[in-house]
């Protein structure tokens, strides 16, 4: 598989198939758990590894599984990773775990992670199976980052709170009051915020995502009409 396959399948990870703002598969933790930055970027980082290790699996034995048990076996080998990716989590990041809570060990039933198993690297490479996991989770963690972002912002006024959960004591300090003084905001820190907060990312996206394409538009216009039949050279 060459390189600009291998972007392509980057591109529609991360982009143009976005997991939570295109596709919205996964939004039971998306809203859950993002109500600051560095709870999604720690559940981003499980997704992101979750979807590289089973993806490669899968992929790997695509070639043994018998239809009839390939959905069973692919929750087997997707729950395994996560048992792993807990335990560690358990062991390493207690607290940042005990924040998380139950939603790590969901992340089993998350849809894009065996959607991702059975509509890609069950027909594709170990390579470009990696690269699909990589770049879908890459997708989502952004979008949970971008959202815990976003509602810390206006619930409390501040990013990287309670940092050290993530990076240990040394990000004791790394909070940053963009706001000082800040009353709080609740409803920004409530599920109801988090779905306010989550329309406002897919206007954004869409909206960016119109305006790159109108911009591609202009810019192919000239070269297409150079090459129309019956012009001189």
């Amino acid at each position: 598989m060459n390189g600009t396959s291998l972007q392509n399948i980057f591109l529609d990870g991360v982009w143009r198939q976005n997991t939570g703002l295109v596709v919205l598969l996964g939004l039971c933790p998306l809203l859950a758990v993002t109500n600051t930055v560095i709870n999604g970027l720690g559940l981003g980082l499980a997704t992101i590894l979750t979807l590289v290790c089973s993806n490669l699996a899968v992929s790997l034995s695509r070639g043994i599984l018998r239809p009839e048990i390939r959905i069973p076996a692919y929750v087997i080998i997707i729950a395994s990773v996560v048992t792993v990716i807990q335990m560690t989590m358990q062991a390493w990041w207690h607290d940042l775990y005990l924040a998380l809570g139950i939603f790590i060990p969901l992340i089993v039933t998350n849809c894009a992670i065996i959607g991702r198993a059975e509509a890609f690297a069950a027909r594709n490479p170990p390579l470009a199976s990696m690269v699909d996991g990589l770049a879908t989770g890459l997708g989502f963690c952004l979008t949970l980052v971008a959202l815990g972002a976003l509602r810390e912002l206006a619930g409390r006024g501040t990013l990287m709170s309670q940092a050290s959960l993530l990076f240990g004591d040394a990000a004791e300090h790394w909070r940053i009051d963009v706001i000082p003084g800040h009353p709080g905001f609740l409803l920004a820190l409530l599920p109801p915020g988090a779905f306010i907060g989550l329309g406002l990312l897919v206007a954004a996206r869409n909206a960016l995502n119109g305006r790159l394409e109108r911009r591609g538009a202009r810019t192919a216009s000239p070269d297409a009409l150079s090459t129309m039949p019956g012009e001189s050279a």
